[in-house]
């Protein structure tokens, strides 16, 4: 499916947020997935996983994760200085602050008319953890987590109460959380204390680990698994054709 793509800058409580949008160039109305980025915002690699799955019929929102701390328009390297930079922001901003900005895409969407009106989540890395946090919102009916990160840690700043994995009452969509078993981010300790949390929480969740590296659906650079990569969209396509359509 051929696509397009656009960019749209929403109003938030906390400023403005630069949001890429990718969606099919078709007539018709599509389900939408928040897609989040790792904390180097849409670099090239997360720009071509957003229109990967817009060609496959669905329009794909891509925002700047960190717009409060950067000028719009920022994408950090892949290299020590951004990753410096990135993990400061994440450090700074309040998980509450993510809820607003779901929130003004939410809005967003439902003015579209090419919107359908049926909302998933995805996200890589830290992106993992706010397609999570994301899934709190009633509208979300699927989400696909990729290795994500500060869910066990608990180390992103929150309000008392307001953490990611304190708010699982709220999530009522499907779950899908994809882990690579070589990932120092996220050890085995850390991914059974989440999975305790969710099967305590009764949520409808499937879980996969797989003999990959953290970063390892990124196409650029030495950890990416094509293979594991090609699975993972798999397994995502598999949650959104059966929530979303």
């Amino acid at each position: 499916m051929l696509i397009q793509s656009q960019i749209t800058d929403l109003a938030t409580p906390t400023g403005t947020m630069r949001t890429y949008v990718h969606r099919p160039n078709a007539a018709g109305s599509f389900p939408a997935i928040l897609f989040y980025s790792e904390i180097f915002q849409q670099t090239a690699p997360i720009e071509r996983a957003a229109r990967y799955l817009a060609g496959h019929g669905f329009a794909v929102l891509v925002p700047e994760v960190f717009h409060e701390l950067n000028p719009i328009g920022t994408v950090l390297g892949y290299d020590d200085d951004g990753k410096n930079k990135g993990n400061a922001d994440k450090a700074a901003k309040t998980v509450t602050d993510y809820d607003t900005d779901n929130q003004a895409m939410i809005g967003w969407l439902q003015q579209q008319d090419w919107y359908n009106g049926h909302l998933g989540a995805m996200g890589f890395c830290i992106g993992g953890h706010l397609a999570f946090r994301a899934a709190v919102q009633p509208q979300v009916k699927a989400t696909a987590c990729f290795y994500a990160t500060d869910l066990h840690t608990q180390t992103i700043p929150n309000a008392p109460g307001q953490h990611t994995m304190e708010r699982l009452a709220d999530i009522k969509g499907e779950m899908l959380m994809i882990w690579g078993k070589q990932d120092p981010h996220v050890p085995a300790p850390g991914r059974a204390q989440v999975y305790n949390a969710m099967s305590q929480a009764g949520l409808n969740f499937t879980w996969h680990e797989v003999n990959g590296q953290h970063a390892f659906m990124r196409d650029e650079g030495d950890r990416f698994d094509p293979q594991l990569a090609t699975l993972g969209y798999q397994l995502a396509f598999d949650l959104f054709q059966r929530n979303l359509r």
